[in-house]
């Protein structure tokens, strides 16, 4: 299902959308952890992110394991695949942060937007908390998945 279109990879589709997603994410539950004056103007859309940049992931991550597997029939090993493992690694890792980041965003918004200043103090400074690690080990992990995923296809081996 996730291998290939047309005979293109799948991954090479979907990829850039978790690339995208993911940082938008982390960014707006950073500031809507923040910045509770703009909480409702922005919930909407952390809401979206929530759900989109998480599902982009996932798509992304199950399209690099078709590819992955598809290379491995075709003979792949050595430094590439020391690379791609390290890389489907950092995918696996994107997908757990950008998915927890996603239920606590959706979390934090349903229980602010309701109406204001029904979540008490402590709960949500600690929401907020868990948001703000949560969006930083996102975006770190995004940013290492590409990283690795680019050295695997540009760098040399």
């Amino acid at each position: 299902m996730f291998d290939q279109v047309n005979g293109l990879p799948v991954h090479a589709l979907v990829l850039h959308a978790a690339v995208i997603f993911v940082p938008l994410l982390a960014l707006g539950a950073v500031v809507y952890a923040l910045v509770p004056a703009w909480r409702p103007k922005i919930g909407w859309a952390v809401a979206l992110l929530a759900i989109v940049a998480p599902a982009a992931t996932f798509v992304t991550k199950a399209s690099g394991e078709e590819l992955y597997d598809r290379l491995l029939a075709q003979g792949l090993s050595g430094p590439g695949k020391e690379i791609l493992d390290d890389h489907m690694g950092y995918g696996g890792l994107t997908l757990w942060f950008a998915l927890g980041l996603g239920l606590v965003s959706l979390v934090m918004v349903g229980l602010t937007l309701r109406k204001a200043g029904s979540l008490a103090k402590p709960a949500e400074w600690g929401l907020a908390a868990v948001m703000i690690v949560l969006a930083g080990l996102s975006g770190y992990y995004v940013f290492k998945t590409g990283d690795s995923g680019a050295t695997a296809v540009w760098g040399q081996y």
